[in-house]
Parts: C-alpha cells; sequence; structure tokens
C-alpha cells in the first residue's frame, strides 16, 4: 500500500495542516508521498524513486544548459586529502566545523587523514594546476554531478542534511572578464530553472561578506521565500577570484610569457531546490507539482463495477493513447477504492487526474481534475488532446504567478528598526532595508532578530538613506529575512 493508512476509512492518513504546523506538515507529505525517507544514519535520507524522478528532471533541465555553454561532466573523487583544504585560510575555516574525516583505511591508520568532500575546490584545482601550462588550455570548463558531506548538528529531510546531491561547476580563465561572465550565467542558469521548470520565483543578488562563501571573492546568490516567511538559498555562484589559484602556487604564462593566476568561479545547485518546491506549492492536502517538473503528469482512474471492468479499463487504455506525450499512468491497484486513490495521488501532487467512470465511457468523455484548485471539467475525447494541453500550461503559468504574487505581497518596505523588529516577529518574510554595510550592524539585527541579509538585488540603483539599525549613512537596501 502506499503511505500510511488509516485504519477507521482505509485511505492515506490526514496529513496535518499546512497553516496548522508547517514544519509537521512539510515532514508528514514528503513522506507519505514517498519522495523521501530517514535513513538509519542520523542526518541523512533515502530518496526514494518518485523524488528522485524530479531531481532527475531538475539535473536533465540544468545540464542540457551547462553542455551548451560548453561545460562539460566529469568526476573527481569523494575523498579529498586534509592538507588540500588547509591551503587556503577562509576556505577550511568555513568548512571545518562540518567536516567528516576518515582517519582509518583498511585497518591501519592513515598517514594523512581524508576529509569526505564538503566541496570540491581544493582537489579538482590541484588537478586543473597539473593540466595547464600556458594560456593555450584555458579556459577550463568543467562540471560534476556528485554528492557531498557536511556534518549538520540539525537537519531537515531536503533542505538540510549530512549528505545531499547537487552539481558543482568549477572553471579557470585567463581573464577576470571571463571568469565574472561565467558566474552570472551560471547564476541566470538556476534562475531559469526555478521560473521556467519548477515555476518558482526567485532573487537574484550578491551576498554580504560575511554571507559569502568560504574563500570567495564575491558570492551571487538565488533567494526564495517561502510560506512561513522564511527565505531559501536557492542556488549560488562564486567569483573566487584568483585566491585558489594563489594558494595552490598555480600559474600559467600568458600571451607575453608572464606568470599569471588563472581566475576562478565555482557554482551549485543541490536537493534542497526539491524542499523549496515542496514548500512553495503545496497545500493542506500534500504536493503540488509544476507539470514541466512532475514525474507523473497525469493519472487515470478508472471507476468500474465487476461487471464493467473490461470495458472501462479498455476505454481507460484508449484515453491514455490519445495523451500518451504526456506522462500518464492508470491506476489499477485492486485494493484500493476510488476515494483512496484521489487521495493519494492528491498527496503525491499530480498536476492532472481523469476520473472514468460508466458514464465517461458512454458519452464518450473524460472529467478532469485539477491538483491547483480542483477544478471540474468534462470534456470530449475528440477535444480531450487540446484540453490537456491548455490545462497543463495554464497550472504551470498559475502556479508561478501565485508564488510571484505571495513573494511580493510579504516583501516589506522598512526605514526603522522597531518595524523591523516587529515584522520580523509577527509576519515574517523579506524585508528591504537600509544597511551600513557594517558587519557589527549585521550581527546585531541576527542576534536580536534572527534575520539575515538575505542578498543585495542585482541591478539594484543606489539612494540615500539611513541604516537601519544604527542610523549611519547607507546607500542600498538590501534585502533581509530569517532563513531556513
Amino acid at each position: 500500500m502506499h503511505g500510511e493508512i488509516d485504519e477507521n476509512t482505509n485511505r492515506p492518513k490526514k496529513i496535518i495542516k499546512k497553516s496548522q504546523d508547517i514544519s509537521q506538515w512539510y515532514t508528514e507529505v514528503i513522506i507519505q508521498s514517498e519522495l523521501a525517507d530517514y535513513a538509519p544514519i542520523k542526518g541523512c535520507m533515502v530518496i526514494r524513486p518518485y523524488g528522485y524522478a524530479l531531481w532527475e528532471k531538475i539535473q536533465e533541465y540544468l545540464d542540457r544548459l551547462i553542455k551548451k555553454r560548453g561545460v562539460k561532466n566529469a568526476y573527481f573523487p569523494i575523498f579529498i586529502p586534509e592538507s588540500f583544504l588547509k591551503k587556503e585560510k577562509e576556505h577550511v575555516e568555513g568548512f571545518s566545523p562540518e567536516l567528516a574525516i576518515v582517519t582509518i583505511g583498511g585497518g591501519q591508520k592513515l598517514k594523512e587523514h581524508l576529509v569526505v568532500r564538503p566541496t570540491s575546490e581544493t582537489i579538482m584545482y590541484a588537478l586543473y594546476k597539473k593540466w595547464t601550462r600556458s594560456w593555450r588550455d584555458l579556459p577550463i570548463l568543467i562540471n560534476q554531478w556528485n554528492n557531498v558531506v557536511r556534518w549538520e548538528k540539525r537537519t531537515y529531510l531536503f533542505l538540510r542534511t549530512s549528505e545531499f546531491l547537487w552539481q558543482e561547476g568549477h572553471c579557470a580563465h585567463l581573464e577576470h572578464k571571463e571568469s565574472l561572465q561565467t558566474v552570472l550565467w551560471a547564476l541566470n542558469c538556476y534562475k531559469k530553472l526555478y521560473n521556467d521548470l519548477m515555476a518558482m520565483y526567485v532573487i537574484t543578488g550578491t551576498k554580504s561578506n560575511t554571507e559569502k562563501f568560504a574563500g570567495a571573492k564575491k558570492t551571487f546568490t538565488i533567494e526564495i521565500l517561502l510560506p512561513g516567511g522564511k527565505a531559501l538559498q536557492g542556488g549560488t555562484s562564486h567569483d573566487l577570484g584568483q585566491n585558489f589559484s594563489k594558494a595552490f602556487g598555480w600559474t600559467i604564462q600568458d600571451q607575453n610569457g608572464k606568470n599569471v593566476y588563472p581566475y576562478q568561479n565555482s557554482w551549485g545547485i543541490s536537493t534542497r531546490s526539491i524542499g523549496g518546491l515542496i514548500l512553495a506549492h503545496g497545500d493542506d492536502s500534500g504536493l503540488i507539482l509544476p507539470p514541466k517538473i512532475a514525474p507523473v503528469q497525469i493519472v487515470i482512474v478508472p471507476i468500474y463495477k465487476n461487471d464493467n471492468k473490461e470495458k472501462i479499463i479498455e476505454y481507460s487504455n484508449k484515453v491514455k493513447d490519445i495523451i500518451k506525450k504526456y506522462r500518464v499512468e492508470i491506476d489499477l491497484r485492486e485494493d484500493e477504492t476510488a476515494g483512496y486513490k484521489f487521495s493519494k495521488w492528491e498527496i503525491k501532487g499530480v498536476p492532472l487526474r481523469l476520473e472514468i467512470g460508466e458514464k465517461e465511457r458512454l458519452t464518450k468523455t473524460v472529467t478532469l481534475v485539477r491538483r491547483d484548485t480542483y477544478e471540474r471539467t468534462t470534456e470530449s475525447i475528440i477535444k480531450l488532446k487540446n484540453t490537456v494541453s491548455k490545462l497543463l500550461k495554464n497550472i504551470q503559468t498559475e502556479l508561478f504567478e501565485r508564488h510571484k504574487k505571495f513573494t511580493e505581497q510579504n516583501t516589506h518596505v522598512v526605514n526603522n528598526y522597531s518595524d523591523f523588529k516587529d515584522i520580523m516577529k509577527n509576519k515574517k518574510g523579506f524585508i528591504k532595508a537600509f544597511w551600513c554595510e557594517n558587519p557589527i550592524c549585521e550581527k546585531k539585527i541576527k542576534e536580536e532578530t534572527k534575520a539575515t541579509t538575505r542578498c543585495l538585488p542585482i541591478n539594484s540603483t543606489e539612494e540615500r538613506g539611513k541604516c537601519v539599525y544604527c542610523g549611519s549613512h547607507a546607500k542600498n537596501r538590501w534585502i533581509f529575512a530569517q532563513s531556513y
């Protein structure tokens, strides 16, 4: 049977309402929709086939953009010599609290400890140094799809786990201008992914020096506002400058025969994006999946009795054949009632449900039910192909517009600290406020409100203002929010 069953109703156990307890709702939805489950290792999870299918759609979408840019996929070891991480001071300090370290291998103590990959800058750049001699060997354009380990103290399915899946691109260029172009290209790819595939509205911007990636010159970020008023960092792209090439003593000869340090960048997005997807679109009944990413776009539920079973199933297969260009499933499980099946597929977030009973068979029609609005319509099978196409496009577009509207309605422009604290205590959401860019004010705001600087939006225009915390001169409105 699918998910947890209520013994009294023989239907999936009713999940807690999203508005009542979003944290518990989130966990229950993931478990009952069979996206993932807890692993027997603390802080880790098992991604089940239905959940992994979402990741495959993300991979498919991004991989196409990555290869179009000329970036090629490769694979580097999961183990990194500890000395490599120590070469870049900020990098090792940033990751030290989260490291998992191997000290014994093959029953013997290792001469040098091995770090289980938290990110791959150091091991990749050691090889990049080996492979390059002159400007002719650049650019290096490499991406890898892999797993990483960061030993988290507080974990949350998909959003924060000790091991997670991601892609990490690492490129090296002769000129800083070229490297920065790659950084911004990657950021735009992530924005397209969220907007187009996942129907999510995002803000792109730069991180503060305190919040930037350990070892980066500048970090660009994707910020997403989610129900509950908290923000999720949905992906990052880092301008590493020459920090790592200098740390590794990696130089190449330029066109004039001069030894120069290459410029590098790294960029990544992980399975936490699936957590954002769940929170952004789900409702009290479970997941709502945008059609483009949904593993099953349409489910057909035949409703029959023993005397008309074969005819209903035959008609259902005929309907499936009409719309076979989509990802369609017919639910023929014998041990589940129609009501159970409706609930099951609602929890799993399938965008469109087709109900087929004796009435539909006799009239050559189909009853269609939208998952996002529960709107029911009846359509003849002659017009079904066009109707399904329009409905799926509408669902995709309307989910994006709904999330965009939610973000805009929960973005507050604030000019004084009293209002700032009140919003963070009661409403939450994004706050646009002047900040003097002094890390002391940033730290105090975080301590007093739990809000962090999320980003300075790209293309922000400078203004004259006073820091929301200390009153000093400020020229930019930053976005603040509490985070997942």
